[in-house]
């Protein structure tokens, strides 16, 4: 029978000091970000109108897994979530960096991605203007997130509190502007009912814009890395998560109906900031463009600093694990992983120089993590056989398989580009790359000693 102190004490490693309430914000908040503010017009460029069918089904797929997480975080309650995992289930360590490394390059790629979007569509309704130096602005916003990240993960997530509340306030007043269209006679909801393609083609579109629109719900399973800074985890997850993806879930399918009927297609799939649009056609007279602009971009830097949070804590715990050089579970003064923090930091500028289209972030965003989804699901398999000594969540085995099963339609290449595979290879060579110098250095220490 294996252990997995649950309730460590405050003084050893990180601070236990978030609570259940600020662990359910935490996971609203990283899950109403970037995604639903950025991405509804490319996914109506996949499906067609009927944006919502697509969103349907990539919430399916992230309410299967977060089961999988559910049962793994409450049974080990330790920072380094899916990697973690296998690392229990298959104890191969090169697997274990791999897997590390892609959850670590997803919550960069996504950070990245949304620091793009800061100096989009929205930055331009804010100040008027055009054109701005987007990467520019993207180094500045993640340098702003990074010091916010040093700062503390209580100070960080006491941020994420109030920036949901903006964030999912600005949802609802695109929603209450869909009741209003609809009201008024206005707005066209047969759009909204749209597909794109014909016969197997309506197919393939749904799971194409799932794949994209998949983004927007990622954010359940970054909380898991925050496990040892959380206050009984194993009783606080379970309903935090559900809380989190039920919510998400019923917003985002108000809002994608309310785009689609409110906004021409074109328009929308044109837009880096989709929803900007739907208060523009519908609700011109007010005059609330810069407000939703302000309140977009404070969503979208939440949706970076949550991600620069999982993947700092992520290679601090498997620093823990030796996976990873043991610079990585350096602590600061104030008990955060400050080279962990320096790493990811510097990855995500580094990015946004040397990627073409900052678009395909996202989508390799999602590719790695579902990758990681099918073995996070097959680890809660594996280790049923491993006992713990106290209590935690069981999700129905029923569950843990058909998750594994749509993890894997999900990674076919009928539903994303191959530009999106060779840019996942090239980051997970890196990874290899780095696993060599680190095995390297870790024979070079053995041989020393």
């Amino acid at each position: 029978m294996s252990t997995a102190e649950p309730t460590r004490p405050s003084d050893d490693g990180l601070r236990r000091v978030i609570s259940r309430p600020m662990l359910t914000f935490f996971i609203i908040g990283d899950i109403l970000g970037a995604g639903i503010y950025s991405l509804t017009g490319e996914v109506g460029g996949d499906v067609g109108g009927a944006i919502w069918a697509s969103f349907l089904v990539a919430f399916a797929l992230a309410f299967l897994t977060a089961f999988a997480y559910m049962e793994l975080v409450t049974k080990y309650p330790q920072a380094a979530g899916g990697a973690l995992y296998c690392d229990r289930a298959f104890g191969l360590k090169f697997l274990s960096f791999l897997v590390t490394f892609a959850i670590m390059a997803s919550g960069v790629t996504s950070a990245t991605f949304a620091a793009s979007r800061v100096g989009g569509d929205y930055f331009t309704g804010l100040f008027g203007v055009e054109n701005p130096p987007m990467v520019l602005i993207g180094i500045v916003a993640i340098l702003l997130v990074a010091a916010v990240n040093l700062w503390g993960v209580a100070e960080s997530v006491r941020v994420n509190v109030v920036i949901t509340c903006i964030e999912l306030a600005g949802l609802l007043f695109i929603i209450g502007v869909g009741i209003v269209v609809l009201g008024g006679g206005d707005g066209d909801p047969s759009q909204a009912f749209t597909f794109s393609g014909t016969g197997f083609g309506v197919v393939t579109g749904v799971l194409s814009g799932a794949a994209t629109a998949f983004y927007a719900f990622l954010g359940f399973e970054d909380s898991v890395n925050l496990a040892e800074e959380t206050d009984e985890p194993s009783r606080a997850f379970p309903p935090a998560m559900i809380t989190g993806l039920v919510l998400a879930g019923v917003v985002y399918l108000l809002v994608a109906f309310t785009a689609a009927m409110t906004v021409p297609l074109d328009v929308l799939t044109e837009s880096s900031g989709p929803l900007l649009e739907v208060v523009r056609v519908g609700a011109p007279d007010l005059p609330v463009g810069e407000i939703f602009s302000a309140v977009s971009i404070i969503a979208v830097s939440n949706t970076m600093l949550i991600n620069m949070l999982m993947a700092s804590r992520l290679l601090y715990g498997m620093a823990k694990r030796d996976v990873l050089p043991g610079v990585f579970g350096r602590l600061s003064p104030r008990r955060t992983p400050w080279v962990s923090i320096a790493f990811t930091t510097a990855v995500s500028i580094v990015l946004l120089f040397f990627v073409d289209d900052l678009g395909d972030l996202s989508d390799t965003t999602v590719l790695l993590l579902t990758a990681v989804f099918l073995l996070v699901n097959i680890s809660a398999l594996y280790l049923r056989r491993d006992p713990v000594d106290h209590p935690h969540f069981r999700a129905p085995t029923a569950l843990l398989v058909l998750g594994a099963v749509v993890s894997l339609i999900f990674l076919l290449p009928m539903v994303r580009e191959a530009s999106i595979y060779v840019l996942a290879l090239w980051l997970l060579v890196g990874g290899v790359v780095l696993w060599a110098v680190n095995w390297a250095f870790l024979r070079r220490s053995t041989a020393g000693a």
